[in-house]
């Protein structure tokens, strides 16, 4: 059998450049004629209120639009562009607005493409093997053919997100919730490593006009980095990506157990790559966030040295799913604006599935559903202040923290669709973060 083809093609200009990575890596040279094609962007956050850093968060819009062209130009008629944007699944509004804004009816109205939220169309059942059955959007999976269009971005908890995980939009609430599984042996990575195995045939296409480090969302730090990496194997796209973004793949769980799961080897060994070396290109992109521990609380590093004392706000872990993950960057910056210079009364704030209270707490704030049923009656616990729903309502955690002693500002919690825009004062003024690849005219 012949190496896997991998292109790694610098982004130069509009069209060109994206032809040239799928050309380079045979990426369409299985495509079936007249076939219906899937295109899978990265949507991985969307509000109405506000303009937010899109840049290495979400799939580019001319990347999207150059993909349809060059689909167009082989013959393809029937293109549905698909994304389950992280939001209640109920709420159609903001998926809808996203589409619009980021010009996906112009190339309705231009192309003849469709565009579908994921969310109000049907699921069906795949068993992945080994007990784990998730239910994927129909439409991917009644495709003749897939471009999955994720972007070049490290993950906070997946150390790096780029085609394997970008299928994760593809299924509904409840299996994205059960990925963030407790057990240690069948956890997030071991999901997530599953997520292309039922796909049909694959073109990945690794948007890396912008990049992003500590991701996946808006507060992480963007790079203009002008990269595109593609081939017709996900995994091999996936590892080259890792490379580039600094990380081996061996450290990157999920793609190591889909090595093991394909018996690849995880040194590229099996790969031609072409195009521009990974030497020249790589940049190291970091995932996770520091934390500190001491006798006056654990938390997150930033708080830790404004001297914060006696709270407790361990370390998220693989188990906390994106909808608490949403919650858990504003709490953190909401506690940081109520510090007064006094400790707190040794609180301490649980998230996730698997943490479990610590003895000696006077007050312990359990975040989401999942941490309130698994400590309900724990008796370790002396007073419990309990955010139940899930996902959490924001009202609900002001509610606990103020009963903890933390006077956290309301108005934070109510301006919550807001707040991403502050961010993008980061990037104002600076002409290579440029809205219009955002946009299809």
């Amino acid at each position: 059998m012949g190496k896997n083809l991998v292109s790694v093609t610098r982004y130069e200009e509009p069209y060109v450049s994206v032809k040239k990575a799928v050309t380079d890596c045979s990426g369409l040279d299985h495509l079936p004629a007249g076939g219906r094609v899937f295109i899978k962007p990265n949507i991985v956050f969307w509000t109405k209120a506000c303009t937010f850093p899109k840049w290495g968060v979400i799939t580019t819009s001319r990347v999207i639009e150059d993909v349809v062209v060059l689909l167009k130009e082989y013959g393809i008629d029937h293109i549905t562009i698909g994304e389950g944007i992280t939001t209640d699944p109920r709420d159609t509004q903001t998926p809808a607005h996203a589409f619009k804004t980021l010009g996906y009816e112009n190339l309705g109205r231009r192309y003849g493409v469709k565009c579908i939220n994921v969310m109000e169309r049907p699921f069906k059942k795949v068993d992945l093997g080994e007990g784990i059955i998730l239910k994927f959007n129909a439409d991917i999976l009644q495709s003749d053919f897939v471009v999955n269009i994720p972007v070049m971005k490290t993950h906070n908890q997946t150390v790096v997100s780029l085609g394997i995980k970008n299928l994760k939009g593809t299924i509904d609430m409840p299996s994205r919730k059960a990925c963030h599984s407790p057990d240690p042996n069948k956890d997030l990575h071991f999901f997530v490593s599953r997520l292309a195995d039922k796909m049909p045939p694959m073109l990945t296409l690794i948007d890396g006009i912008f990049s992003l480090e500590r991701g996946p969302a808006f507060d992480g730090k963007v790079k203009r980095s002008n990269i595109l990496v593609a081939s017709s194997d996900i995994l091999s796209a996936d590892m080259v990506g890792a490379k580039i973004l600094g990380h081996d793949p061996a450290a990157v769980p999920h793609l190591a157990w889909a090595a093991k799961n394909r018996n690849r080897p995880l040194d590229l060994s099996d790969m031609e790559i072409v195009g521009e070396k990974i030497t020249n290109v790589a940049a190291y992109h970091e995932h996770d966030f520091e934390y500190s521990s001491n006798e006056a609380g654990e938390m997150p590093l930033p708080l830790a040295r404004q001297g914060i004392a006696g709270l407790f706000y361990r370390k998220f872990d693989d188990t906390m799913c994106t909808y608490c993950s949403g919650l858990n960057g504003l709490i953190l910056s909401a506690i940081r604006n109520a510090w007064k210079g006094k400790p707190w009364d040794n609180v301490e704030v649980l998230t996730g599935k698997a943490m479990s209270p610590s003895p000696g707490m006077n007050a312990t704030v359990l975040v989401g559903q999942c941490m309130y049923r698994a400590h309900k009656n724990n008796p370790v616990i002396r007073k419990m202040l309990a955010v139940k729903g899930c996902p959490p309502a924001p009202e609900e955690v002001v509610s606990a923290l103020q009963q903890a002693g933390i006077d956290v500002n309301p108005y934070l919690f109510s301006q919550i669709d807001t707040l991403p825009g502050f961010f993008m004062a980061r990037y104002a003024g600076k002409p290579e973060f440029d809205e219009a690849f955002f946009r299809v005219e």
